[in-house]
């Protein structure tokens, strides 16, 4: 299994962002998947998570309800996550998973979110 994020990038306070995360070598709608994030100098945290096909929704930390959208395109074997009302505490290594809410068996290698003035 390989999965490949994109789309971090340095964004001001407020602003927005989308990652996608390509997926290959299994079968996408099987799975639930996941962002994991990582702030320097500290663990990776569980962002979000949508279920497999069948399954029963989505699913978001209480630091990012409200403000961060996950959605899948199982035809094109991507997760994307929206990043809506930055905060520099959203600053951190973004992971797409494969897995739910713990337990990730596949990761990405990350992309840099950086949300500062």
């Amino acid at each position: 299994a390989q999965l490949l994020e994109s789309g971090g990038g340095l964004v001001r306070p407020g602003g927005s962002l989308r990652l996608p995360c390509a997926a290959s070598g299994f079968t996408f709608s099987s799975f639930a998947m996941s962002w994991v994030r990582q702030a320097p100098g500290k663990g990776p945290g569980w962002v979000s998570a949508e279920d497999s096909v069948g399954g029963s929704g989505t699913y978001y930390a209480d630091s990012v309800k409200g403000r961060f959208t996950i959605s899948r395109d199982n035809a094109k074997n991507t997760v994307n996550l929206r990043m809506n009302s930055l905060k520099p505490e959203d600053t951190a290594l973004y992971y797409c998973a494969r897995g739910r809410l713990t337990g990730w068996d596949y990761w990405g290698q990350g992309t840099q979110v950086t949300v500062s003035s």
